[in-house]
């Protein structure tokens, strides 16, 4: 069994944990969130100066100083189903600063395989299984109408990110139940 190499964050929504499987990052996720560190091996050990890590803390150091850093900027490689994939690989196509919602992803993903419809809520399950969180920018889908529905970290978290990145979000709601609060 491989090693995972560790590092802690300490950022202002909270402690991260990052993981690497040595040559990429495979996780991130603040402490305490849904499904935290479910992808990352049993076996870990802390190793903040892999050259990974070393990066990630300096994208997430610009990032909550309030520059623009892209995902794509590291070398990225969580684990998950293609369908997950794909969807990830639209959560890092929304720029710094926009939302996007469920039912536009899943218009995305149907459009692009050549289906006539896909589920909003596939597309929420793929979206809350992200293991890189922030980088791989989840916080900035919401639900139709403005729901703010759906954070693997919490929504206090979540709205917190999106004012950090200038999203006003009182165009936005919590709904008042729901399966994704």
């Amino acid at each position: 069994m491989n090693t995972t190499c560790t590092a802690h964050y300490p950022s202002p929504v909270g402690e991260l944990l990052l993981a690497s499987d040595g040559q990429n990052l495979t996780g991130l996720w603040l402490a305490g969130q849904k499904f935290f560190a479910a992808t990352a091996e049993k076996m870990s050990e802390e190793n903040p100066d892999l050259a990974v890590l070393r990066q990630t803390r300096e994208w997430l150091d610009r990032y909550f100083c309030g520059e623009k850093p892209r995902g794509g900027e590291l070398p990225l490689a969580p684990q998950g189903s293609a369908f997950r994939q794909a969807v990830w690989k639209i959560l890092l196509e929304i720029p710094y600063g926009a939302v996007r919602t469920y039912g536009e992803i899943a218009e995305e993903i149907a459009g692009k395989n050549h289906r006539s419809g896909m589920s909003s809520q596939a597309i929420g399950g793929a979206v809350g299984h992200n293991p890189i969180s922030l980088i791989i920018p989840c916080h900035r889908v919401v639900g139709a109408g403005g729901s703010l529905t759906g954070y693997a970290g919490g929504l206090a978290k979540k709205i917190r990110l999106l004012e950090h990145e200038g999203v006003d979000v009182s165009q936005f709601f919590i709904p008042r139940k729901g399966t994704a609060l």
